[in-house]
């Protein structure tokens, strides 16, 4: 099982590299880590360890939480959604850009639901206050 997770880890990262458009000679070069070892990553062969983890997502410009999950790390939180998703995945963003607009989305839906919940309110007092 812990080598499925590896291989889905190794695929993930070629795929976010792939997306990138960037070889993995440049990855290495970027991220600091040699060719060999992220092949090897990459083929699911090795098991990188957080730092590393660290190290593969700034060269690659996502979210070093994104690796964290894939990796076992860290448990996925609630699901994104395809706005949050898109976001962290948009290689020309830097990292606190990304931060910076989810939390900007995320205040938003946090306004639409306690403004929701005040619309319900109101009908649940209008309800209440009509007489039989």
């Amino acid at each position: 099982m812990a080598g499925s997770k590896v291989g889905s880890l190794g695929e993930y990262i070629r795929e976010q590299r792939t997306r990138a458009k960037i070889s993995l000679r440049q990855l290495a070069d970027s991220s600091g880590i040699s060719n060999p070892y992220l092949s090897q990553v990459e083929r699911g062969l090795r098991k990188p360890s957080a730092e590393i983890l660290q190290q593969i997502a700034k060269g690659l410009r996502i979210s070093a939480e994104a690796l964290y999950v894939q990796a076992g790390i860290l448990e996925d939180r609630e699901a994104d959604t395809d706005v949050m998703a898109s976001v962290r995945a948009d290689a020309h963003l830097s990292e606190r850009q990304k931060q910076v607009l989810l939390d900007i989305y995320a205040s938003f839906l946090k306004e639409n639901e306690a403004a929701l919940k005040e619309d319900e309110a109101a009908l649940g007092d209008e309800h209440t206050t009509r007489a039989p």
